[in-house]
């Protein structure tokens, strides 16, 4: 008797696309840097009112623990050029691979801003998306495996709520809820919008910088870009 044998086939399956682009790393730090200092200086009234509020016995024991410095848009700085472009051709290109029609679509960046944790720790964002994008990513400017990193969550509604437990939560799987994504200095990553991901409580051991951005496929027809 011939012995059937089971076929797999996969299906709905989250892409996320990673790729080492050291060659940014220096000029993005620096073209960073007025940014982030920037950001340090807007946030300093908050800090007084911590201060204020703690009185400063307790104020000298946490400082700025927890807070995250964002900074302003910062699409078309020039020593982000490359990277910029890099970014949003890259972002079409990955939209076309995965099977969407993008000959009718152009690339349009909603947000491109840089942020750094706290150096006294505590830094982390919630689990959240980027509403009304079609792609998400993160340019990795100072990190360690002693940072802070993204987590990312499984964005099928359904599997969620039917979710069984995990013979090994520490391995990686195919039904995996959530997958902890071990950045390293230079690393672009990009990924559907529609994928909740968070960044887990920094140790304030070494710093923590890095790009985000969100990007949005807008007809041609509405930007008047017919080609």
């Amino acid at each position: 008797m011939k012995k059937e044998i089971m076929q797999t086939d996969w299906y709905f399956s989250t892409p996320v696309y990673s790729i080492m682009k050291t060659e940014w790393l220096k000029p993005a730090i620096k073209a960073t840097d007025k940014f982030i200092d920037i950001a340090y200086k807007r946030e300093a009234p908050k800090l007084k009112e911590r201060k204020k509020i703690l009185g400063n016995k307790d104020y000298l024991k946490v400082k700025d623990h927890g807070l995250s410095y964002h900074s302003t848009p910062i699409n078309g700085d020039p020593g982000l050029k490359e990277l910029e472009q890099y970014v949003g051709a890259t972002s079409h290109n990955l939209l076309d691979e995965w099977g969407y029609d993008m000959k009718q679509y152009s690339m349009f960046f909603t947000e491109f801003w840089v942020q750094e944790f706290s150096k006294n720790g505590g830094g982390h964002h919630s689990t959240h998306v980027h509403w009304d994008n079609h792609i998400s990513g993160f340019y990795f400017l100072k990190c360690s495996d002693k940072t802070s990193f993204p987590v990312m969550h499984d964005p099928r509604a359904g599997a969620m709520m039917t979710k069984l437990p995990q013979k090994d939560g520490t391995k990686v799987s195919s039904m995996s809820d959530q997958i902890h994504y071990r950045p390293k200095p230079g690393m672009l990553v990009f990924f559907p919008a529609y994928v909740p991901h968070e960044f887990s409580v920094d140790n304030g051991v070494d710093d923590f910088r890095f790009i985000h951005f969100n990007l949005q496929a807008v007809r041609n027809t509405i930007t008047g870009m017919v080609k």
